[in-house]
């Protein structure tokens, strides 16, 4: 887990790399679709962070900057004006930790800690990415591309989107075990609260990091990121009731 002191490429908070032993568990193939998450809603009247609070974090690709939009939720990803038409089968977005960990809880899970999401995305030879250490190509997942229209993208790759894709669009990107868009598409909420020293100190079985830090911790990057970024040991962390259109979720258990 994590990435070498060697690495040039790796933050100060993946390292050291270290060897960590997990009991078993399941984690969901794909992310968490609109879909599936409307039917939790209809199951529950669940209202998100951002419906309650009439906002959510949004991309403006003409200025290349991000703003607390009004209207902005999971049923309207880009703002008041977007909506889900033809997205059900794309993950569901304006996510924060506690909208993600209700849903899991919910369908008989929970949030995957930090490891278990680093194991299912890097296998058992600590690859870069999920699917080898290849460089990433439009083939294998959905990121910053010849389609989004800000400085950071990479416009020699094409993946057929411009924002979400639909979940599993990429088979040849799967991860050694299975699991489908672990790179890309949209960062996924992660159980731990975030501590960029917790490696140095973390126990070597099963662990997870509790220990309240004011932000928790989101793994795999975007449709927005560039390559540094969908790395399979890199983190971002995040306050918990932060919404935002790159931020999704997957469960386990």
């Amino acid at each position: 887990m994590g990435a070498a002191s060697s690495d040039t490429q790796a933050s100060s908070d993946e390292i050291p790399q270290h060897t960590v032993y997990l009991d078993g568990f399941q984690i969901d193939q794909t992310e968490v679709t609109n879909a599936m998450f409307r039917k939790f809603v209809d199951a529950t009247h669940y209202q998100t962070d951002a419906e309650k609070q009439g906002s959510g974090i949004v991309l403006d690709i003409a200025k290349g900057t991000w703003s607390d939009m009004q209207g902005a939720n999971w049923q309207h990803p880009h703002g008041p004006v977007s909506n889900l038409n033809g997205l059900d089968d794309h993950p569901v977005v304006q996510i924060s930790w506690n909208d993600a960990t209700a849903y899991c809880r919910w369908a008989g899970g929970d949030l995957p800690t930090e490891a278990q999401w680093e194991k299912a995305a890097r296998g058992v030879d600590g690859r870069i990415y999920p699917w080898g250490d290849q460089a990433a190509g439009g083939n294998l997942l959905n990121s910053a591309d010849r389609s989004l229209d800000v400085t950071w993208a990479d416009k020699s790759i094409d993946d057929g989107y411009q924002f979400t894709a639909p979940v599993g669009h990429y088979p040849a990107g799967k991860s050694f075990y299975g699991a489908l868009d672990m790179a890309g598409n949209v960062w996924e909420w992660v159980r731990d609260w975030y501590d960029d020293k917790y490696y140095a100190s973390s126990p070597a079985r099963n662990p997870e990091n509790t220990t309240e830090s004011g932000a928790r911790i989101l793994r795999g990057g975007s449709w927005n990121n560039g390559v540094l970024d969908l790395r399979a040991s890199n983190r971002l962390s995040s306050i918990p009731v932060k919404r935002d259109e790159v931020f999704g979720f997957r469960c386990a258990r």
